[in-house]
């Protein structure tokens, strides 16, 4: 039975896609069956997997809110075992859609009970807001993976998600665990690391230990439709991205062995 992941943080620019995308690629690499939920109207997960998004016969706007299978979705990639739902401008207006719909905040939960036995882990790239789509991504989540870069305003909002994360687990999923992983690191700038010690220091373990640093080849991967591990396997971001996904991987199995014992 997969383990699900909503990578989610609704300040916008702080490697959202990218870790969903690179974390789910390096998952697949060491031989996870992993899908990857772009429910992000922006698509960029999907574009950056090098999906045509406007040539789409079936996305996730057709699960959510016409109850399309997501066998249907599922769409392979370059890697053997990555698969993805991908999304396009159709899902910008699911928001207005969904607050109509029965059982709007479980659509997602309710269309991935079809199809979690088929996969290790599923990732949902939720977009940076704090609407009816990072809900459903929230509510139908084990774990929520928090992109925090190392800037000024790196907790700015973070407060917002949090307590959104508790309405959650109180209304809808009292097991949502919280990680954190920190992004645009640069040793060379002091600020990086001053923002790296109030993060450990508020959320203790929940962050991972993993920092993702600030790379050219991390930012270039995307318009090449292609994860880093294929883009550019040597880089620095390769490197981070890979030992990420391991760390991902050790979580969610000991979260399993606490469950099964």
């Amino acid at each position: 039975m997969a383990k699900v992941i909503a990578v989610a943080n609704q300040k916008g620019g702080v490697g959202k896609s990218t870790t969903a995308i690179n974390v789910g690629a390096y998952l697949a690499r060491i031989g996870r069956k992993v899908l990857l939920v772009d429910i992000d109207p922006q698509a960029n997960a999907t574009s950056g997997l090098g999906i045509k998004k406007t040539y789409l016969r079936v996305s996730t706007y057709d699960v959510l809110i016409r109850g399309t299978n997501f066998r249907e979705a599922a769409l392979p990639t370059e890697l053997e075992t990555l698969d993805l739902a991908a999304s396009n401008i159709d899902l910008a207006g699911a928001e207005v859609e969904l607050v109509g719909i029965e059982n709007r905040e479980t659509r997602l939960r309710g269309a991935l009970t079809e199809i979690r036995a088929r996969y290790d882990v599923i990732l949902i790239d939720c977009p940076p807001s704090l609407g009816f789509l990072t809900l459903n991504g929230l509510v139908a989540a084990d774990m929520v993976l928090i992109p925090l870069q190392c800037e000024y305003y790196a907790l700015e909002g973070l407060s917002q998600l949090m307590s959104s994360v508790d309405l959650v687990r109180k209304a809808f999923n009292p097991r949502l665990e919280v990680s954190v992983v920190l992004t645009m690191y640069d040793a060379r700038i002091n600020l990086s690391e001053q923002v790296s010690r109030e993060v450990r220091t508020h959320f203790g373990d929940q962050v991972f230990a993993t920092m993702i640093p600030r790379s050219v080849r991390l930012a270039e991967a995307p318009s090449h439709g292609r994860p880093i591990v294929l883009y550019d396997p040597q880089s620095r971001g390769a490197r981070a991205y890979e030992d990420l996904a391991h760390e991902v991987d050790r979580r969610i199995s000991k979260r399993v062995e606490a469950i099964d014992s």
